[in-house]
């Protein structure tokens, strides 16, 4: 049995995701035996992009947002690309579910512009993490304490910087659902 076998992860996201962010963690994932539910607004496929411009593939989304609960998931991953981040974060029910996500102490990962679907959600203050350079503001308004590092733990969340940093923050996200997951079963 693999380590995160029957271990629920929603992964959020929309288009203008980007593309590495949401592949190669979804990759590692399931590699893992997690089962991963691609959870987006009422779309039956998201544009993925490489540096915010350039197109890739087409994603098919498993469920919307509207359609979720945090009770359905063990813990959700927070894909980055500027045009994603900036159009989940205004959402309500994605700061709903993100919400009721860190109430329960499930873990969240998030990279690159993902975080400002946190700060949105209210739940930066007094945290420590990681993100784009260029919310690094963002995240210090809103009462965090971001660090330039690539990978940085803090508690239930694991947050990374940018697509290079995207094998530590997979080895990293690994570690921390199968923590989670061990106190599941």
């Amino acid at each position: 049995m693999s380590k995160l076998t029957g271990f629920r992860v929603a992964v959020l996201a929309t288009n203008g995701v980007e593309e590495s962010e949401l592949t190669e963690p979804v990759k590692a994932l399931r590699d893992a035996d997690a089962q991963v539910t691609i959870v987006s607004l009422p779309q039956s496929h998201i544009q993925a992009v490489r540096h915010d411009f350039d197109r890739t593939i087409q994603i098919k989304v498993d469920r919307t947002i509207g359609d979720v609960s945090a009770d359905d998931f063990d813990a959700v991953h927070l894909p980055g690309g500027t045009v994603n981040a900036d159009s989940l974060r205004g959402v309500s029910e994605v700061q709903s579910f993100l919400r009721a996500m860190q109430d329960a102490e499930k873990p969240i990962a998030a990279i690159c512009h993902a975080p400002w679907e946190l700060v949105s959600a209210g739940l930066v203050l007094g945290r420590t993490l990681t993100s784009y350079h260029t919310i690094q503001d963002d995240i210090r308004n809103a009462g965090g304490h971001w660090l330039d590092r690539e990978v940085v733990l803090d508690g239930n969340w694991v947050t990374s910087r940018q697509p290079q940093d995207l094998p530590a923050f997979n080895r990293a996200l690994l570690d921390l659902f199968s923590r989670s997951a061990v106190a599941v079963r």
